[in-house]
């Protein structure tokens, strides 16, 4: 028989009743502890991830008022709050049993029990629990897609007069249909902007869909883009929905549209200009009602003089052009992004009495950050989880203007670029996985990056 993994601790002072519980509940949970009183119980919580407590509400001689287990329900529920608890009431205890869920219990069993309806209810309760931690899980990723954007409670992170500007276009151009152009150095917050542009707007509700379009080989490009339908190639063994249909309704977000060549731009510019798209191996056409938001580090207007970006694309998708600072133009907002991230990731690894020394802060509003928003962040991350003091100085974080300096001496974006990927895979002694995320990057991106500089 396969057991239930679950914790059970059953505590009754009547030893018939934790035997019987005992001997039944371990034929169906992985784990089964009984205990004949409270009194070591705080102690079994500690060493134990006890699941469901079993819980009998009087154990002084004489008392049947149940005010004894009240007691203990409010005090695990206040203590171990991931704890379910259990009542064990006697037949016509209804009134106590309500009292115990009034202080958060889901249900309760009256003695005598039959096993099968202990073991339904038991299972009942484990699953809510197990919803509600499913529940409370999709609440934090929510929040750590705001905090990823740099977006929290919808508002975007900076005073400098620099980033009060984008923060003023962006709230003006949120709530149109326009399409929009942002642009900016790796790490900057492109993808923050276009989260603000889609929450702020009438699309807030419905999907955000991003493309990594420099992280999209060519052979995929079209099946990413626009679905397929089953048999439109070798392994196409179902109907596909491609981006463009998951984003309708809402916004799609193509990211690197600066990397795609001129078959991938006519493409793109057909479903554009159509509003539509045809899934691969099929006939018909689909309507689109999508906001279109990309982003690029490329200067797309010299992409164009030279011929090597479409004009006509170009027009199509900068209605509106955002140009982001990096954030060496932005110093006074570092202040802030940092107590920002500091909030975030002393909550994630508990240490949330961790602060930020005046020198410490001092250095970091000092570093040129070549990697701009992004490297504050993974900098931050890094000295919360390596700190062992309860003030983060100077030294946790470990930088040195030397080599910006030296990087910043060259302004070819190319050889820029190439710089960026040597210092992370240096950092990161070669491993590519970690340079590419350091980098804001995939894998795969970083070796399209590696194979273009011969490194």
């Amino acid at each position: 028989m396969i057991k239930t993994q679950a914790s059970i601790l059953v505590i009754d002072d009547d030893p018939a009743v934790l035997t019987s519980a005992k001997l039944f509940l371990k034929q169906k949970f992985s784990f089964v502890k009984t205990l004949p009183s409270p009194e070591n119980m705080y102690q079994v919580l500690k060493d134990v991830k006890v699941d469901l407590i079993l819980l009998d509400m009087n154990y002084s001689k004489g008392e049947s008022d149940g005010k004894e287990g009240l007691d203990i329900i409010e005090k695990i529920t206040r203590e171990f709050p991931g704890v379910e608890i259990l009542p064990i009431t006697a037949y016509g205890e209804i009134n106590l049993a309500v009292e115990a869920m009034k202080r958060g219990v889901r249900d309760f069993v009256t003695k005598p029990w039959s096993n099968e309806k202990l073991h339904a209810t038991i299972m009942n309760i484990l699953n809510l629990q197990e919803a509600s931690k499913q529940i409370e899980l999709l609440r934090d990723t929510n929040q750590q897609l705001k905090f990823d954007a740099g977006i929290p409670d919808g508002d975007l992170i900076g005073r400098s007069r620099a980033f009060k500007q984008i923060i003023e276009t962006t709230r003006k151009v949120a709530p149109t249909e326009a399409n929009v152009l942002i642009l900016g150095e790796n790490g900057t917050g492109k993808e923050v902007i276009a989260k603000a542009i889609h929450q702020q707007s009438e699309r807030g509700d419905r999907g955000f869909v991003k493309v990594d379009l420099g992280s999209l080989p060519e052979s995929l490009f079209e099946s990413e883009l626009f679905g397929y339908v089953k048999g439109a190639f070798t392994d196409a063994k179902e109907n596909r929905e491609g981006k463009f249909e998951l984003a309708n309704g809402g916004t799609l977000f193509l990211d690197e549209i600066g990397n795609i060549n001129a078959r991938q731009q006519s493409k793109l510019l057909t479903a554009l200009q159509n509003r539509t798209i045809t899934r691969l191996g099929a006939n018909q056409t689909v309507e689109l009602d999508v906001r279109l938001i990309c982003a690029t580090n490329i200067n797309l207007h010299e992409s164009a003089n030279s011929g090597k970006f479409r004009q006509d694309l170009l027009y199509r998708i900068n209605t509106i052009e955002i140009e982001l600072p990096g954030l060496k133009d932005r110093t006074d907002d570092i202040p802030l992004l940092v107590e920002h991230f500091l909030k975030i990731y002393k909550s994630k690894y508990r240490k949330r009495y961790l602060k930020v020394s005046k020198e410490g802060m001092k250095v970091l509003q000092e570093y040129n950050w070549p990697g701009n928003v992004r490297e504050l962040k993974n900098v931050v991350e890094r000295a919360v989880i390596l700190s062992d003091q309860k003030m983060l100085s100077a030294n946790d974080f470990h930088l040195t203007n030397e080599r910006s300096e030296e990087f910043l001496d060259s302004l070819n974006l190319r050889e820029m670029e190439k710089s960026l990927i040597l210092r992370a895979l240096e950092k990161n002694k070669g491993n590519i996985t970690h340079a590419a995320r350091d980098l804001g990057i995939d894998r795969l991106a970083l070796y399209r990056r590696l194979e273009k500089y011969g490194l």
